[in-house]
């Protein structure tokens, strides 16, 4: 079973930030999303019924409906909880690597090593993140879209203050650039998960870092 990073405020369980759910309602939904991205990585969204989901959870249908109102809220909630706690999981890495006095790529380094620890946790979640960026027609397009930029942002944020003091270059697509690196850690992690699994995420945060210090690292004024 896939099982989605600790909570972030209440994250995991499908709660609001600063919420503070009964204990057994939280664990309750924590078995729901691991029970439902499990299920749906292994068999596709429209496959999977609620039926499914709450057998594999251990708990009776109606639970479900009492703490989801439908399968697609489920999996948005999942889709916006998840992606949140790897945007904040990149930010602790780069906040963590500016505290030591680390330059900007420093920080690009240890957000793609970060990056690549979360979705070891999480391969299966990845896997549907990925398969809904080229779906258009779901009902939580607004959702994944969102919770995207989100995690965007914060890679962006650490190009554009390396931009501002010179450590990269001017003439750099920052936009651009910061779809590329995650898209970089995203498809090289799921690669490695799927065709290389014997390798270390040392090894694989190595040669993406290599990638990293040639390209991004190149365009140094």
């Amino acid at each position: 079973m896939t099982v989605l990073p600790g909570p972030r405020g209440g994250a995991v369980d499908g709660t609001a930030p600063g919420a503070s759910p009964a204990p057994r309602r939280t664990s309750t939904r924590r078995r729901l999303f691991d029970a439902a991205v499990t299920l749906i990585a292994e068999q596709g969204f429209s496959a999977t019924t609620v039926d499914e989901i709450a057998d594999r959870a251990g708990v009776a249908k109606g639970t479900v409906y009492y703490n989801f109102a439908s399968k697609n809220v489920l999996y948005e909630e999942l889709l916006r909880d998840g992606i949140d706690l790897l945007a904040d999981s990149l930010r602790r890495a780069a906040d963590a690597t500016a505290a030591r006095g680390g330059t900007r790529v420093d920080a690009l380094d240890a957000m793609i090593r970060a990056g690549l620890d979360f979705i070891a946790c999480s391969p299966a979640l990845i896997q549907l993140y990925v398969a809904e960026l080229w779906r258009t027609n779901r009902t939580w397009r607004a959702t994944l879209t969102s919770v995207r930029g989100r995690a965007q942002a914060v890679v962006e944020d650490v190009l554009r203050d390396a931009v501002r003091t010179g450590e990269l270059s001017a003439e750099l697509d920052i936009p651009l650039t910061a779809s590329a690196l995650l898209g970089m850690v995203l498809v090289a992690a799921l690669d490695w998960q799927s065709f290389q699994p014997d390798r270390s995420v040392e090894d694989v945060h190595a040669a993406l870092s290599r990638l990293l210090q040639g390209r991004v690292g190149a365009g140094r004024s």
